[in-house]
């Protein structure tokens, strides 16, 4: 047991003790990765989120453009469309929108007006037009019910 006489430490301490090598442990390596897999997942509830949100703020806006035309519609010609595609045709809308959540344009659930009480033969037209799809909102409200 002998004494250095420049740094003043012992040796034979210094000899049976290995440096450390650098590294991680495993407990670790786990508790990061664990860590990644919970803000991941996190991640991806989110940003489907957004896409649903995204996409009812699409059918809300659709619906709203379609009903304002077809009030517009029936202001200017006294009579409701027969059709969408009369809105297209008329001028009112360039295309008819796809609902996105059934992604096809086919798929509007269109409500027919009241018949005219002076004239019950004539065709009564759309009056209002819905989602065609029958998922549920976030909100918990059905998108054919908006």
């Amino acid at each position: 047991m002998g004494r250095n006489i420049v740094t003043g430490t012992d040796t034979t301490s210094r000899s049976r003790h290995r440096p450390q090598l650098g590294g991680f442990t495993l407990i670790e390596l786990l508790v990061v990765v664990s860590l990644v897999v919970i803000l991941a997942s996190i991640g991806i509830v989110q940003y489907r989120n957004g896409v649903i949100r995204a996409q009812e703020a699409v059918l809300k806006e659709d619906l709203f453009r379609m009903r304002d035309l077809l009030d517009q519609y029936h202001a200017d010609k006294q009579q409701y469309a027969q059709s969408l595609d009369a809105l297209v045709t008329e001028g009112y809308l360039r295309f008819l929108p796809k609902d996105p959540f059934t992604n096809s344009a086919d798929t509007w659930q269109l409500i027919q007006a009241e018949p005219d009480p002076s004239n019950p033969t004539a065709d009564s037209g759309i009056y209002d037009v819905k989602s065609g799809s029958d998922k549920t909102a976030l909100d918990g409200s059905k998108y054919s019910e908006w």
